[in-house]
């Protein structure tokens, strides 16, 4: 039996990409070069991360995200994945806990004619 705890997301120097996974249906690889911003902030005792890319947002929700984010500022993160409830209370205190992701493709917006004067 693994005493290895389990992990939500993963760290590597070399990726270009991050793999998120939305279920174990369905994942997405985002890379590195299309990422754009990121906005950590907390909603009650949860923590939001918002993680933007050009075609693509990434929300997602948890605890002691902190460590997702620095990731993805030294584009070092590789994965991103809920961690089942089944097994949340494995994970040691402060570590990175997600609970949900959900992630949204960008429309490009349509350019609107100018509107000048004459």
């Amino acid at each position: 039996m693994s005493t290895k705890s389990p992990e939500c997301w993963e760290n590597d120097t070399q990726a270009r990409a991050v793999r998120v996974e939305m279920s174990p249906e369905q994942s997405l690889l985002l890379p590195h070069n299309d990422f754009v911003f990121a906005e950590l902030k907390r909603e009650g005792k949860e923590q939001i991360l918002r993680l933007v890319f050009a075609m693509h947002e990434v929300l997602v929700r948890g605890y002691s995200l902190r460590r997702i984010e620095t990731a993805m500022q030294r584009m070092e993160l590789s994965l991103l994945t809920k961690v089942p409830g089944s097994q949340r209370s494995l994970i040691a205190d402060g570590q990175p806990v997600v609970l949900e992701i959900a992630v949204t493709e960008i429309k490009k917006q349509e350019s609107q004619p100018a509107h000048g004067s004459n």
